[in-house]
């Protein structure tokens, strides 16, 4: 019991202590105490209670008396035993490290081109296989009309109204087995010599469609469409016609056929596209006798073969950065970028603290990182900051993304942006340290941390988690962040630390 009432005097000193930085007043006093009340209750009765608030009254006579902002120490000795609690900070180390390449292959690729005057320039392009379904097929006596691949997207970011080019080449050798990663280069792939088709666009296309959601609000489903040679379309039905179809069976024997096609911009620095869907679709026309409404007549009918980049399919963005600006050495920021742009290296000297880890027992450890805005840029066309960041161990990076991995509170954690603050809290991540400070044992080497902070996507779902409804949200997957992001870190002296609370074991 006597322990119990040290925790609360613990709980509540330390956050008296923390108020006096902008002056201690009662109303903190009892703020504090109905926040611990809230927990206690449920536990307590009433005379209970009136015991705890009189250990409360005592510990704010103990620290309203001290004015002194030094870092907090105190102990407690009930007889024999002793138990000291002290507050330390450990300052971090950042630098910006380029991102050779990311695992890239994604199911909505990113497309276009912009230039950030802060961050530099990005490229994206990609190159996909089409899925061939089942029973995908020409009616008989099929005449081609025309061949159009259309890129479908509802996010833009950049200036919607600036002109962009497009250009289609055609896949001459297969995708199976491509390495998956984004420095993998399309043109290797493609034939170059002249595109299969052209198209100026911008990124609000006159061209759209309106969508109602599951929610019941409507989205514009933008449209681009680039018209191909017929020729492609005559080389498909002439395929069909062989006996058993040919090569258009399924999707492994289609792929052998027609590896795919690779989307590149060859104007524009202005405009960036997230596309949803890409298809190819094949017009044709043909004679359909007996169609007539009475079934006397023959009737000439339109269809179209249309096939879809699909998860089942491999399609890989390739993504270009200029990012020298932002590896130059900086004494005051580090920097994060996507997709595949730069992420921040992130030391803990945690050597510094030896000592203290080697005979006391660490209890907290809070990480928050500060960005930094840009208050001169155009709010509509800035790179914003990344929703999520990952906080990955340097040895465990390769695979992370590769093998589906979810943050393990000690390699890996992960945290939301807080636009409110600008920042990302990572909360307590003494576990981390607690971890290798154990797996080295009495080891007198240096000891240091080194991981990387890297812009990601994360999913959640929601689990409920009691009967009358309430939910929590659960991770699910975390992936490379393709779509563009960036901001400064505020890596200044006093600003990128880690708050540390100690206790004797």
């Amino acid at each position: 019991m006597n322990l119990f009432f040290y925790r609360i005097y613990i709980q509540i000193s330390l956050k008296i202590k923390r108020k006096r930085f902008d002056g201690f007043y009662l109303p903190h006093f009892f703020q504090i105490f109905a926040s611990l009340k809230t927990n206690l209750i449920e536990r307590m009765k009433f005379k209970f209670l009136c015991r705890v608030l009189v250990i409360a009254v005592i510990a704010l006579s103990a620290v309203s008396c001290n004015d002194n902002l030094d870092p907090i120490g105190f102990t407690i000795q009930p007889g024999p035993d002793r138990l000291a609690v002290g507050v330390d900070t450990l300052e971090l180390q950042a630098r910006t490290v380029q991102i050779d390449s990311i695992f890239s292959k994604t199911q909505y690729p990113v497309l276009g081109e912009y230039t950030d005057p802060v961050f530099g320039t990005i490229k994206s392009e990609y190159i996909g296989e089409f899925y061939f379904p089942e029973g995908a097929q020409f009616h008989d006596g099929a005449s081609i009309d025309s061949v159009r691949v259309q890129l479908a997207y509802t996010t833009m970011m950049g200036d919607s109204l600036s002109p962009m080019g497009l250009s289609v080449y055609e896949v001459t050798k297969s995708l199976k087995g491509i390495n998956n990663y984004s420095h993998v280069d399309p043109t290797e792939y493609a034939d170059m010599s002249a595109p299969l088709g052209t198209q100026t666009f911008t990124g609000k296309n006159s061209t759209y469609r309106t969508e109602t959601t599951s929610s019941g609000s409507s989205i514009k489903v933008y449209e681009i469409n680039v018209m191909l040679p017929n020729a492609l379309g005559e080389k498909f039905l002439a395929e069909y016609k062989k006996e058993g179809h040919g090569q258009l069976v399924n999707v492994d024997e289609f792929r052998k056929f027609f590896p795919g096609l690779y989307f590149t911009t060859n104007f524009g620095k202005s405009t960036i596209l997230n596309v949803s869907l890409t298809s190819l679709l094949v017009h044709y026309q043909y004679l359909d006798k007996g169609g007539t409404y009475d079934g006397k007549g023959d009737t000439i009918r339109t269809s179209a073969m249309r096939l879809n980049i699909t998860p089942e399919v491999t399609q890989i963005n390739h993504i270009q950065n200029k990012n020298d600006q932002l590896l130059e050495e900086n004494p005051d920021y580090a920097y994060i970028k996507s997709p595949a742009g730069v992420m921040t290296e992130i030391t803990f000297p945690l050597s510094e603290m030896d000592e203290k880890l080697q005979s006391q027992a660490l209890n907290l450890a809070n990480f928050t990182v500060y960005a930094m805005p840009e208050p001169d840029e155009d709010t509509m066309v800035k790179l914003s900051p990344p929703t999520y960041l990952l906080l990955v161990n340097k040895d465990s990076l390769a695979g992370f993304f590769e093998n589906r991995k979810l943050e393990d509170k000690i390699t890996s954690f992960i945290s939301e942006f807080d636009a409110s603050t600008y920042s990302y809290s990572f909360g307590n991540i003494s576990t981390m340290i607690n971890h290798y400070n154990e797996k080295r044992g009495g080891n007198s080497d240096e000891f240091e941390l080194v991981y990387y902070l890297i812009p990601v996507d994360a999913t959640y779902v929601s689990q409920q988690t009691s009967y009358y409804g309430s939910s929590t949200p659960v991770l699910t997957a975390i992936q490379h962040r393709m779509w563009p992001a960036a901001a400064r870190l505020d890596k200044r002296k006093g600003n990128l630390k880690l708050d540390m609370i100690f206790s004797n074991f």
